[in-house]
């Protein structure tokens, strides 16, 4: 009896996949056995004997960078880029304005003038806008 694993070995050598992608068909181990070159190989699949296992599912999400949660390291903030903090900065405080100015608290001239002040980034964060608003905007100084 030959040793079929050394077989499959060699089809998946030759073909570049894994030896658990190898498929041989058990109701032609006879066949399987006898071959020594990759034309033999060749003549196999063709035939139906030999065939490749599609990935697993687990492999290909891994390959695409789909990994669980608990790979992460550190805060969501952590491993963000410096314009992904930004973004979601810029995006707090544009909505607050828009709020503001819907419900009446500040005017179209003064909305615009914070947007681009937002825009310039010279508020750390949100709550930094607001006390900005409260000491400037609502006190009457501008």
């Amino acid at each position: 009896m030959v040793n079929i694993g050394l077989k499959r070995r060699l089809i998946a050598r030759m073909l570049g996949v894994g030896v658990d992608r190898v498929w041989i068909d058990p109701d032609h181990l006879d066949d399987i056995a006898d071959i020594d070159t990759r034309e033999d190989v060749r003549i196999l699949i063709r035939k139906g004997y030999v065939k490749i296992k599609p990935v697993e599912g687990q492999t290909i999400r891994r390959r695409s960078g789909k990994r669980g949660p608990g790979s992460k390291k550190g805060k969501k903030t952590a491993r963000m880029t410096k314009k992904e903090m930004w973004m979601m900065r810029v995006r707090a405080q544009r909505k607050f304005l828009r709020m503001l100015r819907d419900k009446g608290r500040i005017t179209k001239s003064q909305y615009r003038k914070l947007y681009m002040l937002v825009k310039g980034g010279m508020f750390r964060s949100k709550a930094h806008l607001k006390t900005y608003i409260r000491q400037r905007i609502l006190a009457g100084e501008e």
